[in-house]
């Protein structure tokens, strides 16, 4: 099982942070509650200097049945108490590599970076699988992250992992393999201008024949599309490609 500190490594190891910064905070805070307000996902945000959670919003998904300020001052006790033993390692080494993958961005660019990954959340009987993104709130002056701010929604997927880092704006982004340990870069996906209509027009309600008279082409033909669009994201259903779409920022 891991430890508190198997979460914090030398490689975003944070100095020349003061007391006057945090007073500063304030604002930016009050904009994730805000945020979290139009939202059912949950929210929060990591301090590398003070190595816990600054602030977390009080959507309930993250919270394990706990309240949010229950959660803060858990921090990362929270993971080991309600991440399945198994699944621990995986989290620290994504800490691990993430971290140098970051520090390998040039600083004027980290700040548009982010990391997603999945794993389970055990809450008593409950067990769910979670999509977790992470992204710098603010960097110290050296350029390493020293507030992160994390977006916990349900994962599209059906298993732990699924390790990706992005820098938006980017044509293509980063994988990581927990088998060889390595990351591969990858082509982002794009949708083609019929896949993306048939995929805002599901959002909308229409069935296939209903989108088929909108576009005006067949039933086939829009089919084809629905298929085409399904494999491109790698789903099974029109309510996983809205949220893979949705998540990638392609609709």
């Amino acid at each position: 099982m891991a430890k508190v500190e198997d979460f914090f490594t030398l490689t975003n190891s944070v100095e020349g942070i003061d007391d006057e910064q945090y007073q500063h905070l304030d604002p930016m805070i009050r904009a994730i509650d805000a945020m979290a307000n139009a939202t059912y996902q949950s929210i929060y945000v990591i301090d590398y200097l003070k190595k816990g959670f600054l602030h977390v919003a009080s959507n309930p998904l993250f919270l394990c049945g706990h309240t949010a300020e229950e959660v803060r001052q858990m921090g990362y006790r929270l993971y080991i108490d309600h991440v399945p033993a198994e699944e621990q390692p995986m989290l620290t080494e994504i800490n691990e590599v993430g971290f140098k993958r970051f520090n390998e961005e040039p600083i004027n660019a980290r700040s548009r970076c982010y990391m997603s990954y999945d794993f389970h959340i055990v809450n008593r009987e409950d067990r769910f699988l979670v999509n977790h993104k992470i992204t710098p709130f603010a960097l110290a002056p050296d350029g390493r992250a020293w507030l992160a701010m994390c977006v916990v929604s349900l994962s599209h997927h059906s298993t732990p992992g699924h390790i990706e880092f992005h820098r938006k704006g980017r044509p293509t982004y980063w994988e990581y393999d927990l088998e060889s340990h390595c990351w591969q870069q990858r082509m982002i996906i794009t949708l083609k201008p019929q896949e993306k209509q048939v995929l805002i027009l599901s959002a909308q309600g229409y069935t296939v024949q209903q989108i088929a008279e909108k576009m005006c082409r067949a039933l086939d033909t829009v089919k084809t599309y629905k298929r085409a669009l399904f494999e491109r994201l790698g789903v099974r259903s029109i309510t996983e490609a809205l949220t893979v779409a949705t998540n990638e920022g392609l609709i």
